[in-house]
């Protein structure tokens, strides 16, 4: 998503980039990267389009500012839209990917995106991850033809790196309220406040739709430790290969016994009883039409 379906007119000159994220903290919704790039000499112009930190916006500003540099034709710009379940699967891996480095790759991804364009970047503005000195090396180390200023509040400070908080923070909210929520089970609402933690309404939002075996729908960061304080004392689940590769055959017994403790039948089953409506089963396989299956 962005203006980087198209090489600009102007990507042969010395252009400058601005790079900030969106979502950073909030348990809900995506993590949002943006970018805003242009040619050096219309930098000096960037300050009359009035672009400022977009938290220090309201929404309407925000959106009004974002649809004025999209028909900008010497600003080009583009995101990179981190799903809640792709930011747990990486951060919950065996070989885990830390928050600092899924931005730090979210960033590098950007300015590879543009510079695979044609740009001719040179300068490089950013809000920093981590500690600034350290993370402008490893972007110099990158791309060392680029010019890096890895600063804290960039996107106070940079009118290029406040476009770029625009993008991402606009992109997010629109995609938390266009967001389509894939469960269908019982009493799945949107009215989940902010997204941040300390949001009451988010609070009460992960107490209703969390379920015993599943946890959350997947608009929620399930790696949070938010989460993890909520999944407290729920239904524990044996993991097959888990248990095979730690015990090996002999377990096997011992392995069926606990997974049919959780509902699971590892033998010869009442499958026949159950139609394929799934009546008789738990309301949350019902729902989703999920169907039992003894041969594969």
């Amino acid at each position: 998503m962005g203006s980087d379906c198209l090489t600009p007119e102007w990507a042969s000159q010395p252009c400058l980039i601005g790079i900030d994220e969106a979502g950073r903290g909030p348990v809900l919704g995506p993590m949002v990267y943006g970018c805003m790039y242009c040619p050096v000499s219309y930098q000096s112009s960037l300050a009359s389009l009035h672009f400022a930190d977009s938290k220090t916006l309201k929404e309407e500003k925000r959106e009004e500012l974002y649809e004025n540099l999209k028909l900008d034709n010497s600003l080009g710009w583009a995101v990179d839209v981190i799903d809640p379940r792709e930011l747990s699967a990486k951060m919950l891996a065996k070989n885990k990917t830390n928050l600092n480095e899924i931005s730090h790759n979210s960033a590098m991804g950007l300015i590879k995106r543009v510079l695979d364009l044609g740009v001719f970047l040179t300068e490089a503005y950013l809000d920093t991850v981590g500690d600034p000195e350290k993370y402008r090396i490893k972007l110099s180390e990158r791309f060392p033809s680029i010019k890096f200023v890895v600063s804290k509040k960039a996107d106070s400070l940079f009118p290029i790196v406040s476009g770029a908080s625009i993008v991402a923070k606009v992109t997010r909210d629109r995609a938390l309220r266009e967001w389509l929520v894939e469960e269908t089970g019982e009493n799945i609402n949107r009215n989940f406040g902010s997204g941040y933690p300390g949001d009451p309404e988010t609070k009460a939002w992960l107490v209703q739709h969390k379920h015993s075996v599943f946890g959350f729908p997947s608009l929620v960061r399930f790696s949070w430790g938010t989460c993890t304080a909520h999944l407290k004392g729920e239904v524990e689940v044996a993991w097959e290969a888990d248990e095979t590769e730690e015990s090996g055959n002999g377990s096997s017994s011992k392995r069926q016994a606990k997974l049919s403790s959780f509902g699971f039948k590892t033998c010869e089953s009442r499958s026949e009883e159950i139609d394929s409506s799934g009546k008789g089963r738990c309301k949350f396989f019902q729902a989703r039409k999920i169907q039992q299956l003894t041969q594969f």
